[in-house]
């Protein structure tokens, strides 16, 4: 897992797997964000099983998939909400975290 800290309240990472959580928890994340969809790549863990492993940790989670038609303002409202409803740090995932990354930078411009 190759975490990516962008700054105090918000790093980015590939894709995890839901044995990593066990670690994702234990850095102090009380967040996570995934950005990426189902099925996007043959063998990816399925966002059900990593959010129901995070819940189990008491994790917040939330699935906000960016998709090969890139960002959308629906999804960078909902990335806005997460940052205002999550508890920090929080974690955004994708497949090699610069959607992660993007849509957190659009998400803060929203806000303001």
């Amino acid at each position: 897992m190759d975490i990516r800290q962008i700054n105090d309240e918000y790093s980015v990472s590939g894709q995890i797997t839901v044995e990593e959580l066990d670690e994702v928890k234990a850095l102090g994340f009380k967040s996570i964000v995934c950005n990426r969809p189902d099925e996007e790549e043959p063998g990816q863990p399925h966002y059900a099983e990593i959010e129901a492993r995070a819940k189990e940790l008491g994790l917040e989670i939330r699935h906000i998939p960016v998709g090969r038609m890139g960002l959308t303002p629906e999804g960078v409202t909902e990335m806005a909400d997460a940052l205002e409803d999550f508890q920090k740090p929080m974690l955004g995932f994708c497949r090699s975290g610069a959607r992660s990354t993007a849509i957190y930078e659009q998400a803060q411009r929203f806000k303001g």
